[in-house]
């Protein structure tokens, strides 16, 4: 098995060893005071290995560890003593127990080796399907209980209540592919839909991570230069529909951006009343050379712009719209020179193409 981490190999086979020396050492116990024999089935051992190496698998759960190994026990003591060629007696013991978990949503793969023992040892005791059997199994079950939840595994496995919001799929998608694969799988619904969404989150990651800035940047924007009157500027952003301009010199260099915001801005957007008559007195020229009033962009723009470079992973770009709350972002060569820009919009379609 692939991508198992050493440190849960360790965990397991620690709990593992420690759940069945609880069972061992328990029932040992029990059966010197009682004098039962045996007090321990070799099967058990499977059964550590789900409960503690799988403790969301289905077949690790408390109803199949305890329902499976003792129901299929009693299979193999009464095909035992009424079958008398060990062969014949096993193969159907195995056969009749699987049949019996399956109609009782038990299935718990020890258990057909359970059957087996029981008819090869000529068990033969009523009592053995509940002592070592059952006793063994509930142990094995409350250690699993104790150590998977001490070491961060929760068991008894919980069921998400629901998908997460952002998830394609429904559980009736998972449900509706489980019957038309029309096998026994050894996950959960719920651990299914998780699996598939930690693989496309990480498809997208890496498809996103080959993707660069100059890939989905909208090349040639349209520009004002540090001179431009305000109010040419703001045709400019109503004719284009655009919200940003980027404000660049002769070599187009980047020099700031101006955006919609700006002019609000200081058209003192927080007094509501009048908004229009107060933006057209903003935009209009005052006559003169010398006015405290903004006249050209270069008055009005935002300098501490964040930028990235043609050849920067959009991974970047993630960070200055999540984190920095920028809504358009220039990009630039090695001298500074405008190559680009990139909006919500722009990374959304990157986004949508990269998808698997």
């Amino acid at each position: 098995m692939t991508g198992i981490a050493r440190r849960e190999q360790w965990r397991s086979a620690c709990g593992a060893a420690a759940g069945v020396l609880f069972a061992g050492l328990l029932c040992r116990a029990a059966a010197q005071y009682l004098g039962w024999s045996p007090w321990l089935v070799a099967p058990i051992g499977a059964s550590a290995v789900l409960v503690f190496a799988l403790p969301s698998s289905p077949l690790a759960q408390p109803w199949p560890v305890m329902a499976g190994n003792s129901l299929s026990a009693a299979v193999g003591v009464l095909v035992a003593a009424t079958v008398q060629d060990p062969v014949w007696a096993g193969a159907i013991a195995v056969g009749m127990a699987m049949l019996l978990m399956f109609l009782l949503r038990c299935l718990h793969p020890p258990g057909g080796a359970i059957a087996l023992l029981a008819v090869l040892a000529q068990a033969s005791s009523l009592r053995y399907p509940f002592f070592p059997v059952m006793v063994d199994s509930a142990l094995l079950v409350l250690a699993g209980f104790a150590y998977n939840t001490l070491t961060g595994r929760p068991y008894p496995h919980r069921v998400a209540a629901s998908p997460p919001p952002a998830s394609r799929f429904t559980q009736s998608d998972i449900d509706a592919a489980i019957a038309r694969h029309g096998q026994l799988l050894d996950l959960g619904r719920d651990d299914l839909m998780a699996l598939l969404e930690a693989a496309e989150a990480h498809a997208y990651g890496r498809t996103l991570g080959r993707l660069r800035c100059g890939d989905v940047m909208s090349a040639e924007p349209v520009t004002a230069d540090y001179a431009m009157p305000l109010q040419e500027a703001w045709r400019i952003l109503r004719e284009r529909r655009i919200k940003a301009l980027p404000v660049v010199d002769s070599a187009r260099r980047l020099l700031g951006i101006v955006t919609i915001a700006d002019f609000m801005r200081h058209a003192n957007l927080d007094a509501t009343d009048g908004l229009a008559e107060r933006l057209r007195e903003f935009l209009r020229p005052r006559p003169g050379l010398h006015t405290d009033k903004p006249e050209v962009v270069g008055d009005v723009m935002a300098r501490d712009v964040g930028v990235v470079g043609e050849d920067e992973s959009v991974a970047s770009l993630l960070q200055l719209f999540a984190e920095a709350g920028h809504h358009h972002v220039p990009v630039v060569d090695a001298d500074r020179r405008l190559r680009g820009i990139v909006t919500p919009s722009d990374l959304i379609r990157a986004v949508l193409r990269a998808g698997p």
